[in-house]
This record gives C-alpha cells, sequence and structure tokens, in this order.
C-alpha cells in the first residue's frame, strides 16, 4: 500500500480546488533533494538536457510555489503558470471538479494566479537550484491587448524560466483559442519572438480541439517562426461518454477520457511536421506504457497532471521506471532511439 493510498482518502474528503490548495502545502513540506535519473532516459531538446522525459503540466503548480519537491518526486522537469502579468482571481467558484469514476478532471479555473512578478520572486529565490523548470505565461482576461500581453510575460519571466510555453489554448478565457487562427498566430508569434531577449526556448501550448486544415496553419507559422516546440494538447471542450455526477460541468476536461483524442492529435501534428519540430505531449498520461505510445507516436517529452488527482506524486518515479522496461522491451536503448518510431 503506497502513502498516498492512505493521504487521498483525506484529500478526497474536500472539494477538489481546497484539496488541490492542500496537495501543494504537502509538497512544500517535502523535502526539495534532487532525484535520481537513469541515463537512458534523458532527452536532448531546444538546447535543454532534460534528466527524464516525464514533467509536470501547466495547471497544478500555477504560482511556481513547490518545483523543487516536484523536481525531488523524479520529475524530469516542471512547468509552473499559467501566470498572467497582473493577478486575477479566475472564475467564480466551484470551478474544478473530480470525475472519480471517469479518473478525470473538469476545470473553469480561468487563469487564477497571483501574477507574474510574485512568482518571478519566488522563481528568483531558487537561483542556482538543479531542475528545468519552464514558465507558461498568459493574458489578463480583461487586457485590453493581449498579444501584449504575452510580450510582456516573455520579456519579465524570461530570466528566471528554462524555457517559456505561450499558453493560447485553454478554453476557460473567452477568445483565447481563437489566437490559433493561422493569422492571429502569425501575429502573436511574430511578436513574442521579436520579443525573446536571448535565447530562452519557446514553445506553444495548442489544443485537442483542432482540425486537419487547423493543425497544418500552426505547423506552417510554428515553423515559419522557428518555434523550439509544440505542446499538444490542452483539455477538450468535447464530452465522451462519461459516468461521473460532474460529467455536465462546463470547462476543459482533462484525465483518461482525454487520452485518445490527444494521442490522435499528437499523430495529426506529427504527420504534418514530419518530425522537423520537436513535440511535447500531454492529455490522459497516467502510466510509462502511456508515456511510451506518445513517445513513439513523435513526442520528445510527455507531461502529466491529472493523474496525479488519483496516483499521488510520486507517479513520476513509477513512470520512468515502467518507461525504461517498454524501452527495453521494443529493443530501444534510449528515449531519445524511441521518439518517433512508429513513423520509422
Amino acid at each position: 500500500m503506497s502513502l498516498y493510498s492512505l493521504v487521498r482518502p483525506l484529500l478526497f474528503h474536500f472539494d477538489a480546488e481546497r484539496a488541490h490548495g492542500l496537495a501543494l502545502t504537502l509538497m512544500r513540506a517535502m523535502s526539495a533533494r534532487p532525484a535520481r535519473h537513469d541515463p537512458a532516459l534523458a532527452v536532448a531538446l531546444a538546447g535543454l538536457h532534460f534528466p527524464n522525459p516525464i514533467g509536470l503540466a501547466a495547471g497544478l503548480d500555477k504560482d511556481a510555489v513547490a518545483p523543487d519537491a516536484f523536481l525531488g518526486a523524479g520529475f524530469g522537469f516542471v512547468e509552473v503558470g499559467t501566470i498572467t502579468p497582473l493577478p486575477q482571481a479566475g472564475n467564480p467558484r466551484p470551478r474544478l471538479f473530480r470525475l472519480v469514476e471517469d479518473e478525470a478532471v473538469i476545470n473553469r479555473m480561468g487563469f487564477n494566479n497571483g501574477g507574474q512578478p510574485a512568482a518571478l520572486a519566488r522563481l528568483r529565490a531558487r537561483a542556482g537550484r538543479p531542475g528545468i523548470v519552464g514558465v507558461n505565461v498568459g493574458a489578463n482576461k480583461d487586457a485590453a491587448d493581449r498579444i501584449a500581453d504575452y510580450v510582456q510575460g516573455v520579456q519579465t519571466m524570461a530570466p528566471v524560466a528554462d524555457y517559456l510555453t505561450i499558453n493560447i489554448s485553454s478554453p476557460n478565457t473567452p477568445g483565447l483559442r481563437a489566437l490559433q487562427d493561422e493569422g492571429a498566430l502569425d501575429a502573436l508569434l511574430a511578436a513574442v519572438m521579436a520579443a525573446r531577449a536571448d535565447r530562452t526556448p519557446i514553445f506553444l501550448k495548442v489544443a485537442p480541439d483542432l482540425v486537419a486544415s487547423d493543425v497544418d496553419a500552426i505547423v506552417r507559422v510554428a515553423m515559419a517562426h522557428r518555434l523550439d516546440a509544440l505542446i499538444v494538447s490542452n483539455t477538450t471542450i468535447a464530452r465522451p461518454p462519461l459516468r461521473s455526477v460532474h460529467a455536465g460541468e462546463t470547462g476543459g476536461l482533462s484525465g483518461a477520457p482525454l487520452k485518445d483524442l490527444a494521442l490522435e492529435r499528437l499523430r495529426d501534428f506529427r504527420r504534418a511536421t514530419g518530425g522537423a519540430l520537436p513535440l511535447i505531449a500531454a492529455g490522459g498520461i497516467a502510466s510509462g506504457a502511456d508515456a511510451f505510445a506518445r513517445i513513439t507516436a513523435g513526442a520528445s517529452l510527455v507531461q502529466v497532471y491529472s493523474a496525479l488527482v488519483y496516483e499521488g506524486p510520486w507517479l513520476a518515479k513509477r513512470m520512468a521506471t515502467e518507461l525504461k522496461t517498454l524501452l527495453a522491451r521494443d529493443g530501444h536503448a534510449t528515449v531519445q532511439d524511441a521518439i518517433g518510431a512508429e513513423f520509422a
């Protein structure tokens, strides 16, 4: 019996958002000693050395309060945020729902966070510590110029970020996903890349709710602006069959029901890029087998979030062990050897 199996009933006694806050508090109290990683799991991407390909997705540690604790729990990298220029409260509560029967989560948080100055101070305080920490930036809901908000996020957070993610795929800020349209995305990435004062890698996080023409357009613009990677994907507004009483809640759906859609979209992006643009997979990943499937389908890295609600913070270590076994089973000496093997 794992420690988390004892703690989970206590967390599930609280509503989902309060449990989220309590879990972060517990993580901050944990030892942040660097984890050990198997060299065979290392991945090189965008000039960075990822000790293993299993990352924490944005949304869990919105305000960068515990990145070192998650790194110590075995994650190969951590992405904090989404962080906006100004603090914002987000959408009215309740706005986070556990769908236990479906091993899923629905959220309509609305980029609730304490703003970039507060997160900047926390990340400056960890300067010099090991581990890759990316910063996911977004626009304030009431921003008059959303592109300007993204530019500010890049300029403000780059000094403390190993990479930056431009998040235009949340369904919970009205109109945000319109920035995925080809013309709007071209204008956004032109401004963002021009604002980058150094070589901090820039990633773009896209939605799973795209058709083939959307995928092709995003790839064209991303490659034209020499983006460093795409994260595929965010939560979905689609509703596959669900059993939970919360199935009808509005917001983005994540967790197990997203797995097939996210994998399908990853394959679409791999075909469209031909392997020329690195891909990072997210959505419904809960095991080493899930990670292996995304890697062979073209992902260099994977990210998890909702599975932690059900499996606990040491999931990354278990996934790494499972992944190593699957690599050996299929004759891959390293993760790098397995990337895109499905298309070989």
